[in-house]
């Protein structure tokens, strides 16, 4: 016979409310008391579930990443024309950087600021997000370059570079309440660069 209660709450729940709050508040701006109204656990429960306050922003980290490659892949998706879905991918950054969702920033980028360099499990999976996202670009791009779309001598990995610190620049950008049209012209003026 199992030893111990089931568990009586939705993990995958617990993780996206704490995902949320670390999101806003930061890592260390994050308390216990603020993870437990938030995911409604009891503090053990909590620790039996994801050990401790570092093993759940590790699982929301990983959620909030997932997530944002799975929305990468769909606009980025092999089937469409390349240059339609960098274009998809452009407009849903400049969207996401812009008014009061821009406010609320990226909590990669946010991650990388405060925990980069001084926690190796976060600074891996905040390299394997960049990396993810700079081979789907260079991708995407390699798929216009042979559909035609590309100017000569563009190189799609350093484009995809390019890219890769437009996107999160302007997700720190966003932060301060960036502007959508300038957000917009500056995306439009660096497409034009390498598209016929």
């Amino acid at each position: 016979m199992p030893r111990g209660r089931p568990r009586e709450f939705d993990a995958d729940v617990a993780v996206e409310r704490a995902m949320n709050v670390f999101w806003s508040c930061g890592y260390h701006g994050t308390s216990l008391p603020d993870l437990l109204e938030a995911t409604r656990l009891s503090r053990g429960s909590l620790y039996s579930a994801f050990g401790d306050k570092h093993g759940l922003f590790l699982r929301a980290l990983d959620r909030y990443i997932d997530d944002a490659l799975a929305r990468l892949d769909l606009e980025l998706d092999p089937k469409r024309r390349a240059l339609d879905g960098l274009r998809a991918c452009l407009a849903g950054y400049v969207e996401r950087t812009s008014r009061a969702r821009g406010k609320r920033g990226c909590l990669v980028v946010a991650t990388a600021m405060e925990l980069g360099a001084h926690d190796d499990e976060v600074t891996r999976r905040i390299q394997r997000f960049f990396r993810r996202m700079e081979t789907q670009l260079t991708a995407a791009l390699m798929r216009a370059q042979a559909e035609g779309d590309l100017t000569d001598g563009v190189a799609p990995s350093v484009v995809a570079r390019l890219l890769l610190c437009l996107l999160e620049g302007m997700r720190v950008i966003g932060k301060t309440g960036s502007d959508r049209d300038v957000s917009q012209a500056a995306v439009a003026a660096l497409i034009d660069r390498f598209v016929k």
